[in-house]
């Protein structure tokens, strides 16, 4: 009889095992879903590696990765072309004066090759974030080097010079779109990246920049208005994008970062994230700039990260940015907001914790690396970011 219980007893402790063990591992495996993102811009290149020797700049990188791993972050945004250049050696853009001291040098080692390989050594994804239409925010050619494709460009309608903003390409320039493909294509066949990324700099602030192509256009259809014209040159972009990225490996993912204000996507930079965000086939995910206090006037945390999470009805993922760069900081357009991130500490927190309530949430990201892991920041921005720390552990 003895003998008989204790055999229950066993079978009943398996059982046990069976029952709950893998629920655990469930579990685990679902928080570690969420994707935890931070951005690491030309910015911090330009701050953390140009000008140190080859040893001095991949210690800084592996310091960089372990900084981002150990916070809690599972996926870099990693700026690899911010201006027509490259961080890589590339044979279409010329190197990035981001990582060297002008733009065209002989590149110390291959940058993005390094952080590729570092990161996934630490389970961290790492994202090429292009900048596609921008060339320079100097509007001096002299700093174009004679091997960047902008230079053959000058002077022709597929780039501008705009007084006080820089220079850029025209986006509705068919050679300008089969230059960033061909980029995006360079990228993907050459290294093991797990996502393509664009930012929200699309259609610079320019009446003219399109004129030649618009005046074409009007001739096919008199009653299309500017605003149609370029929504579907950007639209255009993302879905071949989109296409080349699929039709050469699945798994990668391609997301854009517009900005959190929808309607600026509309009448400014012209993207039409509502598209986007009601079909399949344009994007895996998107990170709108949710760059707002709870307290904002103009446009409040709460309801616009709603907004957007509402305006997905189809399978992509909503990974909200958040402004982790203006915790202590006054933020001039908020209104009666103003003081709100030197007033309290725990707003990237409380932001990341709604957002999980959200039927269409992901994931989140931090802009910028600099502004967490810099030697600048103010007593509040620290407190931020214990308490944002406090919610990953």
């Amino acid at each position: 009889m003895r003998k008989e219980i204790f055999l229950l007893l066993i079978i009943f402790l398996l059982l046990l095992i069976y029952i709950f063990i893998p629920e655990e591992k469930k579990e685990s495996e679902e928080e570690t879903l969420e994707k935890r993102a931070v951005f690491i811009s030309y910015i911090e290149l330009h701050n953390n590696l140009r000008g140190k020797g080859t040893k001095e700049m991949k210690n800084t990188i592996d310091e960089m990765l372990d900084n981002a791993k150990d916070f809690g972050f599972n996926m870099i945004i990693l700026q690899v072309r911010a201006f027509s250049d490259a961080i890589y050696p590339s044979s279409i853009f010329p190197s990035s004066r981001s990582v060297v001291n002008t733009e065209g040098d002989s590149l110390p080692f291959d940058i993005l090759e390094y952080f590729i390989k570092k990161a996934h050594q630490k389970n961290l994804e790492l994202h090429a974030w292009i900048n596609p239409y921008r060339i320079s925010n100097d509007t001096d050619t002299s700093l174009i080097s004679k091997n960047n494709p902008a230079y053959s460009m000058l002077n022709t309608s597929s780039v501008q010079i705009i007084d006080s903003k820089g220079i850029y390409y025209n986006p509705a320039s068919s050679k300008v779109e089969s230059l960033i493909l061909e980029g995006i294509y360079e990228i993907i066949t050459n290294y093991d990246v797990d996502g393509i990324h664009f930012d929200d700099y699309f259609y610079p602030s320019s009446l003219t920049i399109d004129e030649e192509e618009y005046k074409m256009a009007l001739n096919d259809n008199n009653s299309l208005t500017l605003q149609e014209f370029r929504l579907s040159v950007i639209t255009s972009l993302v879905k071949k994008t989109y296409d080349l990225i699929k039709d050469y490996d699945k798994n990668i993912l391609f997301g854009i970062s517009p900005d959190g204000n929808i309607d600026n996507n509309y009448n400014s930079n012209y993207v039409d994230t509502r598209l986007f965000c009601s079909e399949m086939g344009y994007i895996d995910y998107i990170m709108p700039q949710v760059y707002y206090g709870f307290l904002n006037s103009v446009k409040p945390f709460e309801s616009t990260i709603k907004s957007w999470n509402n305006l997905i009805t189809n399978n992509i993922d909503l990974i909200p940015a958040l402004a982790f760069y203006k915790t202590g900081n006054i933020d001039n357009y908020a209104k009666e907001g103003i003081n709100e991130w030197m007033e309290y500490n725990n707003i990237i927190a409380r932001e990341v914790m709604l957002s999980r309530e959200l039927s269409n949430y992901k994931g989140f990201a931090i802009f910028r690396y600099d502004s967490l892991f810099g030697n600048d920041l103010t007593d509040t921005s620290f407190l931020e970011k214990e308490n944002l720390k406090n919610i990953l552990s």
